[in-house]
Order: C-alpha cells, then structure tokens, then sequence
C-alpha cells in the first residue's frame, strides 16, 4: 500500500509511540523501573525508526518515478 500521510500505518506507529510515552512517565514515579524504561525506550526509537521508512517512502516513490518513464 503507497504511503499517505494519515495512513493506517502512520497512525498506528503514531498511537503505538504515544502510548510508550504515556507508560514512561507513568513510570518514572516508580522506584526501580530504569530497566523496564530503558527497553521501552529502545521500542519508542524502533518504532520512531519505522515510521520514518514510512515517511520516505513518498520521496524514493517521486525520485524514481521521474527517471525512464
């Protein structure tokens, strides 16, 4: 499926993110929780890293679409 700001995927990577951030503040008022934080944070930044394949996605669409047609 091309790629459409506000798509599904965008959306649901954008939500998955969101959620992620909630549970790290939530979990910052808990004594002991730097490990459970820090492998939260590792998903939030696979997740953010996904998102931007989705975002280029447009830009690899038009710059090889321009050549040979």
């Amino acid at each position: 499926m091309p790629y459409e700001p506000g798509s599904t995927q965008c959306r649901v990577l954008i939500d998955c993110k969101a959620q992620i951030e909630g549970m790290l503040l939530a979990l910052e008022r808990i004594d002991n929780s730097r490990h459970i934080r820090d492998q939260l944070v590792a998903v939030h930044n696979q997740l953010e890293g996904l998102h931007e394949l989705h975002r280029r996605q447009p830009e690899e669409l038009t710059s090889s679409s321009g050549t040979g047609g």
